[in-house]
């Protein structure tokens, strides 16, 4: 009959061995160098069999102690906030006149909330999972909305350009804000709904290397393992390229964010620089 081999630490694959138990009587005195590298190594091995024993339940808890929320499956972000900032995005293009919209003025406001209201009903909480059809939507929307704000700032551009804009320096101030303050809403829904697939690809864990390096990402010790990217955070991103022109404490890495920062630091400071001239030069 064969014999059952023997492990370093004296225990077979039934439980300790008789040489194990007297081990554990008598003092075998220091160990070789070579003999204490292999009890490590079988040592690391045994913990490894052990981790890979254990259910689902209990990997998912090693899996988050071993690695930050934005590089896992979560349960992905609220849909709030994105919420709020369309439709802040929608009431803005509803207060600049007629004559800086897209033509019809309604057409992209309704379009733009109908898609939003689907958006909502289909998934009104979190958004914790990949949808082609939903994440087709919500690009729409992003598209429609940014369609409707760079058609009112080119208006807006060309009428100062040709002095046919309004005389008053307050109301102009009011329509460049609203341009300017749109645009920063726009590119954030870009940046969130492109980084790393998108808001369900997230959740997911699906997309290992992102696209935008926030802080917490580059030195996690200054944030609990909980924390991940959410809408909020690319909005203060986009904010903070509007007015810095720059990137600021969230660094692009892939090409598609660099052009994209770029552009958006092209449309604000041509919007703020042409406003703020004309509203100075005829300020009373």
């Amino acid at each position: 009959m064969a014999s059952v081999p023997e492990d370093p630490t004296g225990e077979t694959a039934h439980g300790p061995t008789i040489a194990g138990a007297e081990g554990a009587a008598e003092d075998p005195g220091p160990a070789e160098p070579g003999e204490s590298t292999l009890h490590t190594l079988w040592g690391q091995l045994r913990n490894v069999e052990r981790l890979l024993q254990l259910p689902g339940r209990a990997m998912g808890e090693v899996e988050e102690r071993l690695l930050p929320a934005w590089r896992r499956r979560t349960d992905g972000e609220a849909r709030w906030a994105v919420s709020v900032a369309v439709v802040l995005a929608i009431v803005l293009q509803l207060t600049l006149p007629a004559k800086l919209a897209f033509p019809p003025r309604w057409l992209l406001p309704t379009i733009g909330s109908a898609l939003l209201v689907g958006l909502v009903v289909a998934n009104p909480r979190r958004i914790d999972h990949r949808s082609t059809r939903l994440r087709a939507t919500s690009i729409l929307l992003t598209g429609v909305m940014s369609i409707a704000n760079a058609v009112s700032a080119a208006r807006l551009i060309a009428n100062l350009l040709n002095g046919t804009a309004t005389e008053d320096a307050g109301v102009l101030l009011r329509w460049g804000g609203a341009i300017w303050l749109t645009n920063v809403v726009v590119f954030a829904l870009w940046y969130w709904e492109l980084d790393r697939g998108g808001p369900g690809a997230r959740a997911e864990g699906v997309r290992q290397y992102p696209d935008l390096l926030f802080a917490q990402m580059g030195t996690p010790n200054v944030a609990p393992s909980t924390w991940e990217p959410e809408f909020l955070d690319y909005f203060y991103l986009a904010f903070t390229n509007a007015t810095a022109f720059s990137p600021t404490d969230v660094i692009p890495l892939s090409r598609w964010t660099k052009m994209m920062m770029l552009l958006q630091s092209v449309v604000s400071v041509s919007t703020l620089v042409l406003v703020i001239a004309r509203a100075v030069n005829i300020l009373k």
